[in-house]
């Protein structure tokens, strides 16, 4: 028993340090390109007005993300589908790439802090790192040269990343770990997913029958939507954020 119980401490704290490497690995690499390849393409907003949007989007799309719900005829129950993306994809468009990831991370946390979680934490760590996939790539292109055509070009680009790399993600480790840290045998999963699709007999099948499809549709009813908010939402987000920084130069005149 003592044994067992190491072991699952052990497992977890390996979980911990993996969710940690990942998500520091995605913050540097979006801090990269903006701060190389994008700095002048970036509008700049001011640190407290930086934070106040990032707080703003986050929220806002911790709300969405506790309306998730399952797609039964194309992936498992534990699989689900959520909108949240929405404010993160309009926050990486204003903000840049790293403003994305900042949003996204805020809506985990705090969907952590108000429901917990009931994936041992994969789950939660699956829709960062895939959310990411998609936003990092579409606002890194976006913000090349900012226009109708290369929004439409940048979200189809974020789609295609989420699609292959969430499916290779989940193969190689997210489904691994569900099943090691959520004590589901493997082929208990399997068979959830063949119950779905006859040609899914495996882990790599799942994620190509069931992952991938499911991260393409999410890919489109999350662009459809941001084409059609964003400038209007980046029009308000802009006026605040320069209303803040004449109130922060006019605070530092006076002083």
């Amino acid at each position: 028993m003592g044994t067992g119980i190491l072991q699952t401490i052990g497992d977890n704290l390996q979980f911990v340090l993996v969710c940690a490497v990942v998500i520091l690995a995605i913050v540097a690499v979006a801090e990269v390109v903006e701060t190389r390849l994008l700095r002048s393409q970036i509008t700049q907003v001011g640190k407290t007005r930086y934070i106040t949007i990032c707080a703003m989007l986050g929220a806002l799309a911790m709300l969405l993300h506790l309306l998730d719900f399952p797609v039964p005829f194309l992936a498992p129950g534990f699989y689900k589908l959520d909108f949240s993306e929405i404010p993160v994809m309009i926050g990486a468009f204003c903000l840049g790439p790293v403003g994305g990831v900042i949003i996204e991370l805020v809506k985990i946390l705090l969907k952590l802090v108000v429901k917990g979680t009931t994936t041992a934490f994969v789950g939660d760590l699956a829709n960062f790192v895939v959310g990411c996939s998609f936003v990092v790539p579409a606002a890194i292109l976006y913000h090349v040269k900012k226009t109708k055509k290369m929004a439409l070009a940048s979200l189809a680009l974020g789609t295609a990343v989420m699609a292959v790399f969430g499916s290779a993600f989940n193969a190689i480790y997210l489904i691994p770990a569900f099943a090691q840290l959520y004590g589901m045998p493997l082929d208990a999963i399997v068979g959830m997913g063949n119950a779905i699709n006859g040609r899914i007999t495996s882990v790599t099948t799942l994620a190509l029958f069931a992952v991938a499809p499911l991260n393409l549709l999410k890919g489109v009813l999350i662009s459809v939507p941001t084409m059609l908010l964003y400038k209007r939402i980046s029009r308000v987000l802009h006026n605040v954020a320069q209303g803040q920084q004449v109130t922060e130069r006019k605070g530092q005149t006076q002083s």
